[in-house]
Parts: C-alpha cells; sequence; structure tokens
C-alpha cells in the first residue's frame, strides 16, 4: 500500500483514513506532529485545499466536500508514545444524530454497511421499517443509486442521499408481492425474486 500523505500551508501529515468524492474530501484521519495536524485542520476548515499525494497520486488539491459543508468536528490526541499526534476531521452529516436527510456512513468492514445504515434511515425516515430489512434496503439502496461508494483509504465510505417517496413505493411493492415479509416470530424473510 502507497504511503498516503497531505499537505496544506507548508505542513505535512501521514494519511491513515480518508474518503474522497471526485475531488473533494468528505472525511480525514492523519498523523504527524501536533503542530501539523491541528494547521492542515484549520486550513481546510478555513475552505483551502489540500495536496493529497501518494506515490501514484501527483498532489492534486481537495477542499473539504462543499455538499458536507457546515460543522466539521475535530478530534486530537496525542498517541501513547507521545511523538505523534493522531486527529480525524469528521463532517457533521457522518453523526448518527443529524437532523440532514442525506448522511454519511464510515465503515471498518463490509458486513457493518447495511445494519449501519438501516440505523441511519430508520432515524431520519418517517417510514416502518424492520432491522431484519436491513440487507434488502442496503442492496435497493446501492441499485438506485441512493448509497454511493466513495473512494476511500483506510476505511470505506458511502454518500447516502435517501429518496422517501421512491422508498416507500418500493417497499410498498414489495410487501405486496411478498417478496419482503416479516413473521409473527418477529423475523423477516425476503423471499428470492420470481423469474
Amino acid at each position: 500500500m502507497d504511503l498516503l500523505t497531505i499537505r496544506a500551508g507548508g505542513f505535512t501529515a501521514t494519511v491513515d483514513g480518508c474518503a474522497r468524492g471526485g475531488s473533494e474530501l468528505w472525511f480525514l484521519s492523519m498523523l504527524g506532529h501536533q503542530q501539523a495536524v491541528r494547521a492542515i485542520w484549520a486550513r481546510l476548515v478555513k475552505g483551502e485545499a489540500g495536496f493529497l499525494s501518494s506515490t501514484e497520486l501527483g498532489g492534486e488539491p481537495t477542499p473539504l466536500a462543499r455538499e458536507a459543508w457546515g460543522t466539521w468536528r475535530f478530534t486530537g490526541m496525542r498517541l501513547p508514545s507521545g511523538s505523534a499526534y493522531h486527529g480525524m476531521l469528521i463532517p457533521e452529516i457522518a453523526a448518527y444524530a443529524t437532523d440532514r436527510l442525506d448522511f454519511l456512513l464510515l465503515v471498518r468492514e463490509q458486513g457493518d454497511a447495511a445494519p449501519l445504515h438501516f440505523r441511519f434511515l430508520a432515524r431520519r425516515l418517517d417510514l416502518p421499517l424492520h432491522p431484519s430489512w436491513a440487507e434488502w434496503l442496503w442492496r435497493r439502496g446501492l441499485e438506485n443509486e441512493e448509497v454511493q461508494q466513495l473512494e476511500s483509504a483506510g476505511l470505506q465510505a458511502f454518500h447516502c442521499r435517501p429518496d422517501p417517496e421512491a422508498l416507500r413505493a418500493d417497499i410498498s411493492d414489495a410487501v405486496r408481492r411478498r417478496s419482503l415479509v416479516v413473521e409473527t416470530t418477529g423475523v423477516a424473510n425476503v423471499q428470492p425474486k420470481a423469474a
């Protein structure tokens, strides 16, 4: 794996996780000297572009995502060795309790994506959703491009833009066709589509 770095205002830090869509940053996790990490964070939040680079990537300008603009949370801490500082820059739309309809999923394991997507949907939409429908909702979101995977390193990131009316219609249709069923025991049964 190539070493990924970010530069801004003459400061450089190592990137251990990031997500970008197009040429914009949606998430950034970096390691370096405390002064460098905090300086990069400050410049990005002011609207300046950082320069992501690796041996394959030539250092293209990468500002924070305009669509996620608003409150960006920065968390930082000195590592136990004391010689490095870790900082993460996370947009508000990655928070579970945000009021926005769209959201950003940050997952370490692919198997975590569907259940996490379900939790975020259930929090934001006024639709009756059953937890056992998580896989069906995830596949549907990917197929309808309401879930778009971002280019990422160190984790997987997805920008989700649910369409409540389309989702309501798809759930009604799936229940009517009995391809999406909640049994009385509380366990859902997703039937395969008939050929």
